[in-house]
């Protein structure tokens, strides 16, 4: 389709979405619906490339749905809301479901959910409903077949009858057992569904290498999972760290050979074992099942609830922790629990009578990009923010988007004055999806990067290999007040008091313009600033004298060395006894170290060659901060801790220790700290509200999970 003509229908679609929002649709509508609905849906299950966010896409389908059920003589065989979206390529051979893979209906107001409350008991002729309530995964849907006990075949949802066979991707997911024991719950045939997915942390790590390497960032955790899963190369499926859920039992054969599918559940269950009595009898009961059976299944964020009140209560309370958990979700799915009554409420062509997934706030919107401002960080990177009109997104007002560097805004062809697709996921910081190119009417201008930085005038300069430009001038007035920040940071320093607002408030008065001046700030000038009273001068002289004692791998982390966080700070901390060696350390002795590799031993070099760096250190040490490390010939360095050889990680929230507090204590007793659940664990030891690190965990046999108290009593 040419640029005229997507610029056309997506004029239609403003249109349309308006006509919406006042209530304002007629039967004369029906027609541009159906041929906007189709265009967008091709934009998404075919290209990956959509216009519109899901909320509007949802809109424009309840539209056309009311219509038609408004006017039942104008529903026609093609209909959007008569067949599950296309969504097959060329590149994967295509295969058939065993059983459709039909879409949900959905809705953001609990009024449907009552709604769909009333039809159900009606269908059922129940007072009340058992529903089992359990999150919406936002990610990408995926089936999966095993014939006795093993992984025969995994495949995309495609249009919902055939999907594309990915089966050597699938085998790469961690979470997706090669072989499970059906043969154990009378089961000879299973088809399930579930959801692809890559946790927030992961996405932001994979991420941080693509900027490092100088690409440009993944849009988003769905579009990454969904885009992965097509990737010709297992090997580099592998190395994205896919996780998935599982959800559904849409069809099985016992080993009796009688059949259950999405249609009929109601089959004879009298001769086959008690277990499958017991878990194919509900959709709570398929859960457990499936997570026994070593899946990593909703099983422990679901709940079985009576009345569609406590369902609605349960969606509120699920929405109000969402940007706490490791992964997205985007709502949640009510189902009918018990499968006979699943049988009796049947089907539409279009989606089962017996589930309705409730979306949460949209998390993407429209906007209009209006300027460019550029923000100059800690390293000098110089970071363009495009500010858009304000537009609420999940609740939240954004008007600032982060553009990361040039290579992106190049790649995306963002344009001042373009109407652009903003997504906001989580913590994560808002960005921009993609500019709306179609409607572009001439008046839109390119974005012209700086030359000069935008805080000190000096000319800016690109590094090879490296997405960003940057401001190399060491005393570059947002540079500093940036490694300022950072080095009275909660995780390096701790210096409470010193938080950002005061920390300008310091430079601008020409009161504190270096780290070693932290430690010689003039107190009686502070003294007679408004809002500084004797005890807030006191509980800073307090905590600045106490941030003297922090260990040296806290300080190494607070000087702000590229590349260098938490955990390579201790490493380079326990690799001296006096931080003054590393100027001694090349790089390839540095590449000797744990997980040090050529950029950040290039970056430490950097560091300890720079004459003004050295400087600030000896000023440092003559002000009494700690440059020696009082743990080299302790059990940290050693092999007499009592913990030595031993590994832990911490998860959720601990009551009677700070995380740093905890790590330091195993540190301190010849342990050692990792970033994740795997075989190399031996301790997770797990605080109130753990989420998919505990659950991880349970599932790898040498693991040891452990209270806080009893962590505190191991270490004495």
């Amino acid at each position: 389709m040419n640029q005229d003509k997507v610029k056309a229908v997506q004029q239609t679609t403003v249109t349309l979405l308006k006509k919406i929002k006042e209530e304002d649709l007629t039967t004369k509508d029906v027609e541009d619906l159906r041929a906007v609905l189709r265009f967008h849906e091709h934009r998404y299950y075919i290209q990956s490339d959509p216009l519109i966010s899901d909320f509007e896409y949802d809109s424009l389908y309840k539209g056309l749905e009311a219509l038609e059920a408004e006017a039942p003589d104008l529903i026609v065989p093609d209909s959007p809301t008569q067949r599950v979206a296309k969504g097959l390529t060329k590149d994967f051979p295509n295969v058939p479901h065993l059983v459709p893979m039909l879409s949900l209906d959905n809705s953001y107001d609990s009024d449907d959910l009552v709604d769909f409350d009333r039809k159900a008991r009606e269908l059922t002729r129940l007072s009340e409903i058992e529903y089992c309530v359990e999150p919406k995964f936002d990610g990408a849907s995926i089936s999966l077949v095993y014939e006795g006990d093993h992984l025969e075949r995994g495949a995309t949802r495609g249009d919902g009858v055939h999907g594309d066979d990915i089966t050597p991707n699938i085998k790469q997911i961690r979470t997706i057992p090669l072989s499970a024991r059906f043969s154990e719950y009378g089961l000879q045939t299973v088809e399930i569904r579930g959801e692809v997915l890559i946790n927030k942390n992961n996405f932001k790590k994979f991420n941080e290498g693509l900027a490092e390497a100088g690409l440009a960032p993944l849009a988003n955790p769905r579009n990454a999972a969904a885009g992965t899963l097509r990737i010709k190369d297992p090997v580099e499926v592998r190395r994205r760290n896919l996780e998935t859920f599982v959800y559904h039992v849409s069809y099985y054969v016992l080993d009796n050979g009688r059949q259950m599918t999405d249609d009929s559940k109601d089959i004879d269950l009298t001769n086959s074992p008690s277990s499958v009595n017991s878990h194919l009898s509900s959709h709570s009961g398929t859960l457990e099942m499936l997570w026994d059976l070593g899946f990593r299944s909703p099983s422990k964020e679901m709940k079985v609830l009576k009345g569609i009140q406590a369902v609605i209560d349960y969606c509120n309370e699920f929405e109000i922790k969402r940007d706490d958990l490791p992964y997205e979700i985007d709502g949640m799915v009510i189902k009918v629990n018990d499968f006979e009554l699943q049988d009796k409420m049947g089907m539409t062509t279009h989606h089962p009578r017996w589930a309705m997934a409730f979306k949460f706030k949209a998390r993407q919107a429209t906007s209009k990009l209006l300027r460019i401002e550029y923000q100059v960080g800690r390293t000098g990177n110089i970071g363009p923010v495009a500010k858009i009109e304000p537009v609420h997104i999940g609740g939240v007002m954004v008007g600032s988007v982060s553009l990361f560097n040039e290579d992106v805004i190049r790649e995306k062809d963002v344009r001042i004055g373009d109407t652009v697709l903003v997504e906001r996921a989580g913590d994560v910081i808002p960005y921009i999806v993609k500019p709306l190119v179609e409607l572009r009417d001439g008046t839109e201008q390119p974005i012209v990067f700086p030359k000069c930085c935008p805080s000190c005038g000096d000319e800016i300069v690109r590094l090879p290999d490296e997405a960003a430009w940057r401001c190399v001038n060491i005393s570059c007035p947002a540079q500093v007040l940036e490694r300022l920040m950072h080095f009275a940071s909660k995780d390096a320093m701790d210096i409470r008091g010193l938080g950002a607002a005061n920390i300008e408030k310091f430079y601008k008065l020409g009161l504190l313009t270096s780290i070693p001046q932290v430690y010689q700030i003039d107190f009686d000038a502070i003294g007679k600033m408004e809002g500084f009273g004797e005890k807030s001068i006191t509980n800073l002289q307090t905590a600045i004298s106490n941030s003297k004692k922090q260990p040296l791998h806290r300080l190494i982390y607070a000087l702000g060395i590229r590349f260098v966080g938490e955990t390579m700070a201790k490493v380079l901390a326990h690799a001296v006894n006096h931080l003054s060696e590393l100027k001694d350390f090349d790089e390839e002795k540095l590449k000797t170290l744990e997980d040090v590799g050529p950029k950040v031993a290039s970056s430490i070099v950097l560091f300890f060659n720079n004459d003004d760096n050295l400087k600030m250190l000896e000023e440092l040490e003559a002000l009494g901060l700690q440059l020696r490390n009082e743990k080299k010939d302790g059990p940290a360095g050693g092999t007499d801790g009592s913990l030595h050889g031993q590994t832990f990680l911490f998860t959720g929230t601990l009551l009677k220790l700070k995380r740093s507090e905890a790590e330091e204590m195993v540190e301190k007793n010849g342990g050692k700290i990792v970033s994740g659940v795997s075989s190399k664990l031996n301790y997770l030891v797990v605080g109130e509200e753990a989420g998919s690190k505990l659950e991880k965990a349970k599932k790898i046999a040498n693991i040891r999970i452990l209270s806080e108290d009893q962590f505190l009593q191991m270490i004495g």
